[in-house]
C-alpha cells in the first residue's frame, strides 16, 4: 500500500513538473518524423494481466514492422530518437502507466508476450507478482543490452539463451527483496543515469 500511494504521489508531480519539457519532446518527434508522438505496444502486467505501455516514439513509421529487439545502431530509429534513447527520455511518459496502475517506477521491466511465453513457471510466478516498473536493478545492469545484442551473430538467439535467464533471475531477486527503501535507492541511481552526459 506505500508503495502504491508513493508511486501516484510522484508520479504525478513528475508529470506535472515534466509537461513543459514533454510537450518540447512531442513537438520535436512530430518535426523529425511522421508518425504519432507515442509508441504503444502491448506488454504483461503483474499476474500475467495485458496492457499498452506509453512511450516516446523513436522510431520511423515506415520501418515500424520489424524485429521486437533493438539491436545497436537500428536503423528504425529516428534523429530525435536516438537521443531519447540514449538519456532514457522516451520512458518517461510510463509515468502515465503508473499513474494507471499498470507499472510501478521501481520493478521489473515489462515484457512483450512473446517473451512471457519463454519464461519457466517458477520465476513467471514470481517475476509477475509485482508491478513493471519503469526502472529497476536489472535494467540498470543491463544498460549495453542494445550493444551486445549488435555484437551477437543471432541476437535473438543471444537475447533468448543468454541475457533474457539473468534478466529473469535478477527480477525475480526484486520481487522477492523489495521494500519502499531499496526502490528509492533504485530511483535515486537511475536519476544519476539519466543525468549522466
Amino acid at each position: 500500500m506505500a508503495k502504491r500511494v508513493f508511486d501516484l504521489i510522484v508520479a504525478s508531480l513528475l508529470l506535472a513538473l515534466l509537461a513543459p519539457a514533454g510537450l518540447a519532446v512531442a513537438l520535436w518527434i512530430k518535426l523529425d518524423s511522421r508518425g504519432p508522438v507515442f509508441f504503444r505496444q502491448q506488454r504483461v502486467g503483474r499476474h500475467g494481466r495485458l496492457f499498452h505501455i506509453h512511450k516516446f516514439r523513436t522510431m520511423a513509421m515506415s520501418h515500424a514492422a520489424g524485429p521486437l529487439l533493438t539491436v545497436g545502431d537500428d536503423p528504425r530509429i529516428t534523429r530525435a530518437g536516438r537521443w531519447l534513447r540514449r538519456h532514457r527520455i522516451d520512458e518517461l511518459p510510463q509515468l502515465i502507466d503508473v499513474i494507471q496502475g499498470h507499472m510501478s517506477l521501481v520493478g521489473p521491466r515489462p515484457e512483450v508476450p512473446r517473451y512471457v511465453a519463454l519464461y519457466p513457471a517458477a520465476l513467471r510466478e514470481r517475476v509477475l507478482s509485482v508491478r513493471p516498473g519503469i526502472t529497476d536493478p536489472v535494467s540498470l545492469a543491463h544498460a549495453d543490452e542494445s550493444e551486445r545484442l549488435a555484437r551477437a551473430a543471432d541476437p535473438e538467439r543471444e537475447y533468448v539463451d543468454v541475457i533474457l535467464p539473468a534478466k529473469l533471475q535478477g527480477a525475480a531477486a526484486y520481487a522477492e527483496r523489495a521494500t519502499l527503501w531499496t526502490d528509492i535507492g533504485v530511483l535515486v541511481r537511475s536519476l544519476r543515469v539519466l543525468l549522466a552526459p
